[in-house]
């Protein structure tokens, strides 16, 4: 089954979880005959948001390693320990894994997973009106994207950053 979902900036109505003492490391990618298949379709992803982007008027958002990390380390989480979410099983979400891992600036989260490859997932996205908006949003001036492939993926990670 090939499901999406975003979770655009947050506009919260609850009240903030408490900060989290812990820190934990990011997850850190196996070595793999896969890696430079991950990185070409992270470049494809990126390529793709500018285009849909170019034909609203936005400017192009532009790579960033500390979202590409952060991304990277999300999509094999969830694959190491069987979950599609923001939210980790430990409870942490997009924002709180973005401070612990020492990253300012996060705007958005869109994740997919079943998706083969970066056109399939970009199309997904942009069927999808919550995803559509984050990749539209001109606000938005960075993006890293994780994908990880394996058994019951790929599973992608765009992190929107201003």
């Amino acid at each position: 089954p090939k499901k999406s979902t975003s979770r655009p900036a947050p506009e919260r109505s609850a009240a903030p979880a408490p900060e989290r003492t812990v820190d934990r490391p990011a997850p850190s990618a196996p070595p793999s005959a896969d890696t430079s298949r991950e990185q070409a379709a992270a470049a494809a992803v990126l390529k793709l948001v500018n285009d849909e982007r170019a034909k609203v008027g936005c400017r192009p958002l532009t790579a960033s390693g500390k979202l590409d990390s952060l991304a990277g380390a999300h999509s094999r989480d969830m694959a190491a320990r069987g979950y599609f979410s923001h939210t980790d099983p430990d409870g942490r979400t997009p924002w709180d894994r973005a401070s612990a891992a020492g990253v300012s600036g996060l705007a958005a989260e869109n994740i997919a997973r079943g998706q083969a490859d970066a056109a399939a997932v970009m199309e997904s996205w942009m069927n999808s009106e919550g995803h559509r908006a984050n990749i539209l949003n001109c606000d938005y001036t960075t993006l890293g994207v994780g994908v990880q492939f394996g058994s019951g993926g790929p599973w992608w990670t765009q992190n929107f950053g201003f």
